[in-house]
């Protein structure tokens, strides 16, 4: 048995550290949400009165109901779009060998280190010109495009990693390629599209710019730009806007605990490739 030494009494210490340090502005959140507008105490204090009327006066005068449909409506769109392009897009990338597979690849990489911002003003005038602006669809085609790249990279590195003897099999059975790819091959990526979903849909769900850009003056507001009506420039409801992020988080927070150990397995298959 290995004995307990003050080497690994410094990793636990550290490890506490860490651990108190993320858990630090959560705590604050939940301070802040429980606590009566009116209260003056610090920040950093429990509240003597917790109240739960905030989440409710959050929920009703942000209007986070509609707020998480339309939330839910544009990530689902994107994140299913997301899922079937960059796969698609990934499959050919991993498996050919011809020059042109590298050279698709790496002009995908190139769209990874190009800041979306640099787009910001002309894809603005494109959806304007096109009619899309207040329509969610404008924020599932930006969405689309902005994470292809990342997705596709992670879908290639792990097909990369993929036995080709199953997909083999299949087209010596006498499916063609896309009927292989849908009956055989995207089976298989089940941990990487975990991980795929999971990250693209914190990214859309707690985006608050583009939202605010092409939704704005209108009733379709996602839950960011709806929280974001509490604060102005003399009065700020902080603690609906606390109250109104936890229930926003929620379901993301759900989501990911459920999925967990397949987004781990799948980014850890990613990397390797």
């Amino acid at each position: 048995m290995k004995r307990y030494t003050w080497r690994t009494a410094l990793l636990e210490a550290v490890m506490i550290g860490a651990g108190l340090l993320f858990a630090f502005p959560v705590y604050v959140l939940v301070v802040l949400a429980l606590r009566s507008e009116d209260s003056t105490a610090s920040p950093l204090a429990p509240p003597t009165e917790p109240t739960l009327a905030n989440f409710g006066d959050a929920w009703r005068e942000a209007g986070l109901g509609a707020a998480t449909l339309y939330s839910a409506l544009v990530t689902v769109s994107s994140v299913t779009l997301l899922v079937v392009l960059s796969a698609l897009a990934a499959y050919p990338i991993a498996r050919s060998t011809r020059h042109w597979s590298r050279g698709v690849f790496a002009l995908f990489m190139l769209g990874l280190l190009l800041p979306f911002q640099l787009a910001l003003i002309p894809l603005y005038q494109t959806m304007r010109d096109l009619g899309l602006l207040g329509n969610p669809l404008a924020l599932t085609i930006f969405y689309t495009g902005v994470q292809m790249p990342f997705s596709v990279f992670l879908y290639t590195g792990f097909l990369r990693t993929l036995d080709r003897g199953y997909e083999e099999a299949a087209l010596m059975d006498g499916c063609g390629p896309v009927r292989a790819f849908v009956r055989v091959v995207f089976p298989l990526l089940r941990p990487i599209t975990g991980t795929v979903v999971i990250l693209n849909v914190i990214f859309v769900w707690n985006d608050f710019l583009t939202p605010l850009l092409y939704l704005s003056g209108t009733g379709q507001q996602t839950i960011p730009v709806a929280l974001f009506g509490f604060v102005g420039q003399y009065v700020s409801q902080w603690p609906l806007v606390f109250a109104g992020l936890i229930i926003g988080s929620a379901p993301v927070l759900i989501a990911y605990f459920a999925m967990q150990k397949r987004i781990i397995q799948g980014f850890a298959g990613g990397l390797k490739g």
